[in-house]
């Protein structure tokens, strides 16, 4: 008798293989009816939007992708179970691996796919690090100039923080930033005129 481990990996490679050969009936087959797939590019709920999500996957796929597994991992317990997999996932040109990870659950006496989230790793040039960079550099040097105006020009009009019991509220005035300046944190120029 098979683990609850080999009954998973045989369910992935099955799965795998009708994606490749643009099986959707077997694509289908072994997903929960509440199915949640986060994919590129979006979110998907529901067995009839994962089916809908599949048949353009498989007119691109058709001009000579790959979609094979590399490296499958599976922990299953009672019940619950969970695969992370790195599959080759483009054209022959494109080296990139798509990430897989499958949550399951045992549902009338079968494994079933009940979440499915698929990514790639984001390819950056260090652009985005530089920018990021800015920012706190941008930030560090308000903070030290005591320029509340300076501080916030990064930041955005919606930004909400979990770490206060409301929502961050940041209103500009000359008086709230000669006050930040000078340090005062008294009197009707305090950091609550500011409504930091």
């Amino acid at each position: 008798m098979s683990t609850n481990e080999d009954q998973i990996r045989d369910l992935v490679l099955r799965w795998a293989e009708a994606v490749h050969r643009g099986d959707l009936e077997t694509v289908l087959a072994d997903h929960a009816a509440d199915i949640v797939m986060f994919d590129v590019p979006e979110d998907v709920r529901g067995i009839e939007a994962y089916e809908k999500a599949w048949p353009p996957f498989f007119e691109w796929q058709a001009q000579g992708a790959a979609f094979e597994i590399e490296s499958l991992d599976v922990v299953a317990g009672d019940g619950v179970a969970f695969a992370y997999a790195l599959l080759r996932c483009g054209m022959p040109a494109d080296d990139r691996r798509l990430r897989l990870t499958l949550g399951l659950r045992e549902e009338g006496g079968r494994w079933v796919v009940a979440h499915e989230h698929h990514s790639f790793p984001i390819a950056d040039d260090g652009a985005a690090v530089r920018e990021v960079r800015g920012v706190h550099e941008q930030w560090f040097a308000g903070t030290a100039a005591k320029d509340l105006d300076g501080m916030m020009a990064a930041i955005a009009d919606d930004v909400v923080s979990y770490e206060h019991d409301a929502p961050l509220e940041y209103v500009a005035s000359r008086r709230c930033g000669r006050s930040a300046r000078a340090g005062s944190t008294r009197g009707p120029t305090s950091a609550s005129t500011c409504r930091i």
